[in-house]
């Protein structure tokens, strides 16, 4: 998706926020007003855990294309409560305080946060809905709070919710992908890197990169894929050449945009799938209807993660299956999330993900 550098640089103001105040009760965050579309930071109470509640002091915060997206405005609250939002979404850090009737945690207990949580019957989202993680400190209600090992460093756990989940969820539970089966990922950014990654560990094969970036196909191939391919090729003859002809049983989207979805569905193999991850308003359309219902092929919608996909991941982690080292492309502190904000939109670098340190 192309970005409005101008509307960036217009909607993210970093004011250098007063530090006066009495610092005990008070303390930085990164605040969107979700009608001007402006995000500053600056100092706000610190809040206080309510029943079921934890207060964590927040070590580390991934700044997401999905945060580029609120303050654009592509992206809107459903669920906010007033104007403004503390964003983030992918947060860790130790937890400070306890409210009433919270027996499962102790205080500085290393943990990361899920990006969401289930109230009456809709998904609202940490950071969009309800205040998220650029912030000194943050709420989480209790059950959304996650251990993490000690040798998980905060800034490689806190991506863990959506730049890891979002992608292991679409491969494992939306496509259910198998051993051995071929697949491509269209998107070779935050969350299509840790795709490639994941689809190795699940075992697919082979596995066909395509972006348009030259750092981002040689990263592609870092992370495990066997061809990474530049959009303007013959795509769609190197993938029948790798997979002898069949096609691809899963063709993965993570870039969001129209060409790369119609260029997917000419790679796909009798009855593959087009897995939609990347976020678009554009229309969806196939050029060749009849082919494609003649071949049984189907097109997958897939958003966001559940909560045991994250303890999945933190698990794999654990156990030395999946190294997140070279996911973190930089880390910023707090008080600079909108040059962050503004690296990640204008892909500068070609970030796999940034990360604020309160």
């Amino acid at each position: 998706m192309q970005h409005d550098e101008a509307a960036v640089q217009r909607a993210v103001r970093a004011d250098r926020p007063r530090l006066d105040g009495p610092m005990s009760e008070s303390m930085l965050a990164g605040r969107l007003n979700v009608r001007t579309r402006e995000f500053t930071v600056k100092e706000v109470p610190k809040p206080t855990p309510g029943p079921g509640e934890v207060l964590i002091k927040v070590a580390a915060a991934g700044i997401c294309l999905s945060d580029v997206h609120l303050i654009e405005g592509e992206l809107s609250p459903l669920f906010l409560s007033g104007d403004e939002v503390t964003l983030g979404h992918e947060v860790a850090g130790t937890v400070a305080a306890l409210g009433a009737g919270v027996e499962e945690w102790s205080e500085g207990r290393r943990v990361l946060l899920q990006a969401g949580e289930e109230k009456a019957g809709w998904v609202h989202t940490r950071g969009v809905d309800y205040d998220g993680g650029w912030a000194e400190y943050a709420l989480a209600t209790a059950g959304t709070v996650v251990p993490i090992p000690d040798e998980l460093p905060f800034e490689q756990a806190c991506i863990v919710p959506d730049a890891v989940s979002t992608p292991w969820a679409s491969i494992v539970r939306t496509a259910q992908v198998r051993p051995a089966q071929p697949v491509g990922v269209w998107g070779i950014g935050g969350l299509g890197a840790h795709a490639v990654q994941l689809l190795r560990l699940a075992g697919a094969a082979p596995i066909i990169a395509v972006d348009p970036v030259p750092a981002a196909r040689q990263r592609a191939l870092e992370f495990g894929a066997d061809l990474a391919l530049d959009p303007a090729d013959d795509i769609a003859t190197r993938v029948r050449e790798l997979t002898g002809g069949a096609g691809l049983a899963f063709a993965f989207d993570f870039a969001g945009v129209a060409a790369v979805r119609e260029q997917a569905v000419r790679c796909l193999e009798r009855d593959g799938a087009l897995v939609l991850v990347g976020l678009t308003d554009q229309p969806l359309s196939i050029r060749n209807g009849t082919q494609f219902s003649y071949f049984g092929q189907r097109i997958l919608g897939h958003y966001g993660s559940e909560p045991g996909h994250v303890e999945e991941l933190v698990a794999l982690v654990r156990h030395h299956r999946l190294d997140l080292s070279r996911s973190i492309s930089g880390t910023l502190p707090l008080t600079e999330a909108a040059d962050g904000v503004q690296r990640l939109a204008n892909k500068e670098g070609s970030p796999i993900r940034l990360v604020i340190t309160p």
